[in-house]
């Protein structure tokens, strides 16, 4: 018997009780293998990678193979005090499975199950991946050859929950679904002095002003108005006391775009702006940009027709399609390299990703692995890749 809903629920809750920080997994690791070790193990293979020990990989192999199909969940939490009362809180202090993760790893579970012990025509490959909110899990795992050999992936599926849409719901869309993300680190380094002599210092915090507001145009005007880009600095830090010009600043941000060229298009001028203003104001300023794994999640064309279509000639399935978000997801690194789709489970919570009141409600859980359970299965009767 497949795994009801209620087991599911139940395999939720504990896993919403261990969450666990980016490359820390472990609990949640040995607790997926547990409940992995309870499935029929006739057609499964399990595969662990020693320099990415939270990481697990599960090979179901089909009765005819054409192809490897692969299904990605992400693992970790997030540095947030739950606030909910619940009965079946976090017991980690300061940790939170606030992203939904606990929701991502029960749905790929009860996918799992299902092919466990109906076995698929095509080989399955399920990634439980660590370190999406940190640190390019999925970046790690490529790079480290862990979908090689039996483990190959021709195409890659994964989804995200999502508090807006009802319980249940599937969306998607065809191109971007989430932005790519690069993290700006900018420091600029002029001359520290007093503040009632001015024209003996090279004031910092004056430069960083017009850093900050000449950046801002690019959004403004150096982009096609149909097109997205954004540019937050949200930390400056800068000087010690009022009475002191400050002779260092430095700024944090985020650049985001819903295509790599737009990302590395607003790169190349913050680099030409710094240039320009360290000429302006006789200064030095450096810039560190950091994308790791955090491209686009741009959605393959074919893959993601076949799957909007299924989902929409689904009576049992409550689809819509969405817009592009700004938000990040490194499961972009995985399609930038594999063909694939990522999409959309509605779990209708008031409180939003990454909050400390973010309650999905748990009928979405059986309502995606069922859908998806079904997609796969007319995936792998669809012929020859």
């Amino acid at each position: 018997m497949t795994l009801t809903s209620d087991e599911l629920i139940e395999i939720r809750r504990h896993l919403h009780m261990i969450p666990e920080l980016a490359m820390d997994e472990h609990q949640t690791h040995d607790y997926l293998k547990q409940v992995i070790a309870s499935f029929p193990q006739t057609n499964l293979e399990i595969k662990e990678l020693p320099e990415l020990p939270t990481a697990l990989l599960v090979l179901v192999k089909g009765v005819n193979p054409q192809r490897n199909i692969g299904y990605r969940c992400d693992m970790d939490a997030l540095p947030v005090d739950e606030m909910n009362g619940l009965s079946y809180a976090s017991k980690h202090p300061h940790v939170m499975h606030a992203c939904g993760h606990d929701i991502h790893m029960t749905v790929a579970l009860g996918i799992l199950n299902y092919f466990s012990i109906n076995q698929p025509k095509d080989n399955l490959v399920f990634f439980f991946q660590p370190a999406e909110e940190s640190k390019s899990g999925g970046k790690v795992a490529y790079d480290l050859g862990a979908f090689s050999g039996q483990f190959k992936v021709d195409e890659f599926y994964g989804l995200h929950d999502n508090p807006q849409l009802k319980s249940g719901v599937i969306g998607c869309c065809n191109g971007t679904l989430f932005a790519g993300t690069t993290e700006v680190d900018i420091i600029i380094t002029g001359k520290s002095g007093h503040a009632a002599y001015p024209h003996l210092a090279n004031d910092a915090i004056v430069i960083a002003a017009n850093f900050i507001n000449q950046v801002q145009t690019v959004i403004s005007r150096s982009i096609d108005p149909t097109k997205c880009g954004v540019i937050t600095f949200g930390k400056l830090q800068a000087g010690v006391i009022r009475n002191v010009i400050a002779g260092q600043a430095r700024l944090e941000g985020t650049i985001r775009g819903l295509t790599q060229e737009m990302i590395e298009f607003i790169r190349q001028r913050i680099t030409e702006i710094a240039s320009g203003l360290q000429k302006s104001f006789n200064c030095q300023i450096t810039v560190e940009y950091n994308q790791g794994g955090y491209f686009p999640v741009e959605n393959d064309p074919t893959l993601t027709k076949n799957f909007i279509e299924y989902m929409q000639r689904q009576s049992s399935v409550d689809f819509v399609e969405t817009k592009p978000k700004m938000t990040g997801e490194d499961f972009g690194y995985l399609l930038n390299k594999i063909p694939g789709t990522m999409f959309w489970l509605g779990v209708e919570s008031s409180g939003a990703l990454h909050s400390h009141d973010f309650l999905p409600k748990e009928n979405a859980i059986k309502k995606g692995a069922d859908a998806i359970v079904g997609f796969l299965n007319y995936r792998m009767n669809m012929g020859e890749k």
